[in-house]
């Protein structure tokens, strides 16, 4: 047998076992999640919010946070100028919710590159409390986030808490296809990763964590030069010997991208934010992608009745696991809305190898109109050289 067969069943073999974990790492969450929860946390919060612009869904987003059914937490929102637009929905939801205890800060300051650090810098003097919630603009909370997110900061050995988050397609195509990349591909990787003892990771949608823990790592300063500044909070208090804990409540983000240019650069920015933090764990992503992955270990293979069962049963579980995703997240359990997106799998796949690809070469992400890039390898997070960019022009959340 020549190399070529040889590389073809290995590759489908690896696909399939990888899509095959997949399965069972999602399955396996999905049990811990329907568990009534442990504790519920009744510390006071301050919920940490930067925002930038009137970017679709922010009323309906912001409003889940003045509906949680925690008993005593303070709403702080950010902007950079007095003129942002998103200046406005603050004002209607003070005027909705007259009881919330809602402050607004708008301060143009800059503490670094990072323009969404910056905010958080503008905003922790007015947070009242030492518990906080950091919430990204575009995220949608379920009305139990506050307690059941900020449960384990009562043991002192944790640093941040986390959660998954699932798309939410508010356009047309790229939509469909920029929430199926969360839903398919980075909630298995991340519970794959939680179910083999990996916890070296955070994500910006929503991280809770206590003030001493920041105050640290040197403060928001600490992160203000990096992409990945949510991976850096994580890993900073990793450093101080503190714990990553996955929270086993998730939140809803919004992707409205609805041209392929939009949703390239931004999953182009996560590929290489990823690649720059973990550069050989991200050159063996590609099995991840699972249908041009079966269909190029068939050829590979000599199209062999071995290889055609391999790259079947590769696809199948593929298949399986965005209906089990599709079904888990949907908001009706028996709905069959999941069938439409069943077409869209391979695209998906073939587009998630494409820009894996072209994330390979190349340091440069767009984000929020501006162009910045990422240090060959972010091992440590340096102040002044983590990232070099172009003068800032414009502000982001």
């Amino acid at each position: 047998m020549t190399l070529a067969p040889i590389l073809g069943h290995a590759l489908l073999i690896a696909t399939g076992g990888y899509a095959l974990l997949s399965l069972l790492a999602c399955r396996w969450w999905q049990r811990r999640v329907r568990q009534p929860p442990a504790v519920s946390a009744t510390q006071p919060v301050s919920v940490l919010k930067p925002l930038y612009g009137d970017e679709p869904g922010l009323y309906d987003n912001l409003r889940s946070f003045c509906l949680q059914d925690h008993p005593h937490y303070q709403l702080v929102f950010g902007l950079h100028s007095a003129n942002d637009a998103a200046l406005a929905t603050v004002e209607r939801l003070r005027a909705e919710f007259p009881r919330q205890d809602i402050a607004v800060v708008i301060d143009a300051r800059v503490h670094g590159l990072n323009l969404k650090v910056s905010n958080l810098i503008n905003l922790l003097p007015r947070a009242r409390h030492d518990w906080l919630l950091l919430a990204d603009s575009d995220i949608h909370a379920p009305s139990d986030l506050l307690r059941r997110i900020t449960a384990p900061l009562a043991d002192p050995t944790v640093g941040v808490i986390t959660c998954l988050y699932r798309g939410a397609a508010l356009g047309g195509l790229w939509s469909r296809l920029g929430a199926q990349f969360i839903d398919d591909w980075f909630a298995p990787s991340v519970t794959l990763a939680r179910r083999f003892g990996y916890t070296d990771y955070s994500f910006g949608a929503s991280i809770a964590l206590r003030r001493d823990a920041l105050n640290a790592i040197g403060g928001f300063e600490a992160l203000s030069q990096h992409v990945a500044d949510d991976y850096w909070l994580g890993e900073l208090t990793r450093r101080q010997g503190l714990r990553t804990v996955l929270s086993e409540c998730s939140v809803r983000t919004d992707v409205v991208e609805q041209r392929l240019a939009d949703l390239a650069a931004r999953e182009l920015r996560w590929l290489r934010s990823i690649r720059s933090i973990a550069p050989l764990g991200y050159l063996f992503m590609f099995i991840s992608f699972a249908t041009p992955m079966a269909v190029a270990g068939w050829f590979m293979a000599g199209g062999t009745l071995l290889a055609s069962l391999l790259a079947s049963a590769a696809l199948g579980l593929r298949l399986v696991l965005h209906s089990v995703q599709s079904r888990s997240l949907a908001d009706s359990p028996k709905s069959l809305d999941f069938l439409k997106n069943f077409s869209l799998v391979p695209a998906r796949d073939s587009l998630s190898l494409l820009l894996w690809t072209i994330a390979l070469a190349g340091r440069v992400v767009r984000w929020r109109g501006r162009q910045m890039k990422i240090a060959r390898r972010a091992r440590r997070p340096a102040r002044t050289r983590a990232l070099q960019c172009p003068p800032v022009r414009r502000p982001e959340h």
